[in-house]
């Protein structure tokens, strides 16, 4: 018997703000519209441009330009508002075809789970989507008291930090075609 930690203690996720994928089972809804770009990396900081603004050539030749897709994220397993960064080519790929896909579309109106598994090179996922499910109002209620500017990121600003009153709008619920 260890009296040293309690039996059900769990080391806290220290991810606040951002969203990364732990191993196994990771559920959130997308509640933003992305923003896609380049990422690069100088002096171990990240540097991102638009999509339209990718650089001829990454500032280390041993670190290539990754593309990404951001957005605001409610996280499941954290329950909060993060933002979640996708670089993952696998995933943007089976979420790009969710979005195609007339069952599910814009992926805003459904939960997704990634499944990770492995490490490194070796990191494998799984992408699924969920049912149609409307927005619970306690992650509307989160989002409004969490607000963020998600475009902050393309300029290494912290989306979180509110100074000039602009911030992303969540997108909750499907625009009815009238």
């Amino acid at each position: 018997m260890n009296d040293f930690l309690p039996e059900d203690y769990k080391a806290p996720n220290m991810s606040d703000n951002y969203m990364k994928f732990q191993d196994g089972e990771n559920k959130f809804r997308i509640l933003s519209k992305p923003i896609i770009g380049w990422e690069d990396w100088k002096d171990n900081k990240p540097v991102r441009y638009g999509f339209k603004d990718k650089p001829a050539k990454s500032n280390d030749p041993n670190k290539p330009l990754k593309h990404f897709w951001a957005f605001i994220v409610w996280n499941y397993n954290e329950e909060k508002i993060q933002i979640l960064q996708i670089t993952q080519a696998s995933i943007r790929n089976n979420i790009e075809c969710f979005v195609k896909d007339k069952d599910f579309g814009s992926p805003y109106y459904y939960d997704l789970k990634v499944y990770r598994k492995g490490e490194g090179m070796n990191t494998e996922y799984t992408v699924m989507p969920l049912g149609k499910l409307p927005v619970s109002a306690m992650v509307k209620h989160a989002f409004e008291e969490k607000p963020c500017n998600l475009d902050a990121l393309m300029v290494n600003a912290d989306p979180f930090v509110i100074t000039n009153g602009i911030f992303t709008q969540g997108i909750f619920e499907e625009q009815k075609a009238s």
